[in-house]
């Protein structure tokens, strides 16, 4: 029988901001964090795509509780769109299905697209998307040989940069590589922004790279890549990027109770209101978080107890 390891964090936990390496899938990410920090109860607050690589949240022991709370609804991306090649996964790892010249489309052609692509929009996920259709998911669906037909859905793109253009001349293709950058609404699909500018100019495209920066409030500056967190666990050192107290200041708003209201919320009881909407984090006279809450009517509501009395 193997010997039971004692994880090295404690029972609050935390969360564990990743630098995801290319190649890696959201689940592997998950497997090795879950073996360098000797525990199974870490969760994951939205995939990222294997060929994606940057900004992916985990939480560790109780904080798994907080991630369906996180207010995650910005995300931040870096990315390289290819003009002038349509691929089936509207990204480089498909099958190209068509490809046209794209040599002659104009750097205001190009802002004329972008402009059309920013703002509330309505758009159509890329077919090899997470999204489930009649129980299975749309990937699958596509990987089976179905033709898969998604509804187009709102989604807002707060900005998108061309920070640089590069022709490509391969001797027997012409293409456009843009380097651009996007902030946008949760749910967005970055691959289809390349395939929809494409189709806008004619001449189709694709995503060639992409690395996401930000997730809601977390940046690559809380991040570390799986090799940085190997090397910090075989030197001994901390591996949660933010601790369960750091994590409740930084994703959410704050409200500091004393000490009876801390013990009436670790015992079930509501608050009197204060007039914060949304999640916020009721913090004791220590910077500890007790838990957060939510107000309805005249009362605030604990929604996660984060340090019950045990703890």
């Amino acid at each position: 029988m193997s010997e039971k390891r004692t994880p090295v964090v404690d029972a609050l936990g935390g969360l564990l901001i990743v630098d995801k390496d290319g190649g890696w899938t959201s689940h592997d990410v998950v497997a090795k964090s879950r073996r360098l920090l000797r525990t199974k109860k870490i969760g994951h607050a939205g995939t990222l795509d294997p060929m994606a690589t940057g900004v992916l949240v985990l939480g560790v022991e109780r904080a798994t509780k907080m991630l369906g709370l996180l207010t995650l609804t910005t995300k931040a991306y870096t990315a390289t769109i290819r003009l002038g090649q349509s691929t089936v996964t509207d990204d480089a790892e498909g099958e190209v299905v068509a490809t046209t010249a794209a040599g002659h489309v104009t750097d205001a052609e190009i802002a004329s697209g972008v402009a059309e692509l920013t703002g509330d929009i309505q758009q159509v996920p890329a077919t090899v998307s997470a999204i489930k259709v009649n129980g299975e998911r749309a990937y699958a669906r596509a990987r089976a040989g179905e033709d898969v037909q998604l509804a187009a859905r709102p989604v807002t793109v707060s900005r998108f940069d061309v920070l640089a253009r590069r022709d490509v001349d391969t001797g027997t293709a012409q293409f456009v590589d843009l380097e651009v950058e996007v902030e946008c609404s949760s749910g967005t699909y970055i691959r289809a922004l390349a395939r929809d500018l494409g189709e806008k100019l004619g001449v189709g495209g694709h995503l060639t790279a992409l690395r996401r920066t930000r997730v809601g409030p977390f940046t690559l500056e809380h991040a570390r890549t799986l090799e940085q967190l190997t090397a910090a666990a075989e030197a001994e050192e901390p591996l949660l990027s933010l601790d369960i107290d750091q994590a409740a200041r930084t994703a959410f708003p704050t409200r500091e109770i004393d000490d009876k209201q801390a013990d009436d919320l670790r015992n079930g009881r509501w608050l009197e209101p204060v007039g914060v909407k949304g999640v916020y984090a009721a913090m004791d006279s220590a910077g500890r978080a007790i838990a957060l809450l939510q107000e309805s009517g005249k009362r605030a509501s604990s929604v996660m107890v984060v340090r019950p009395s045990n703890l």
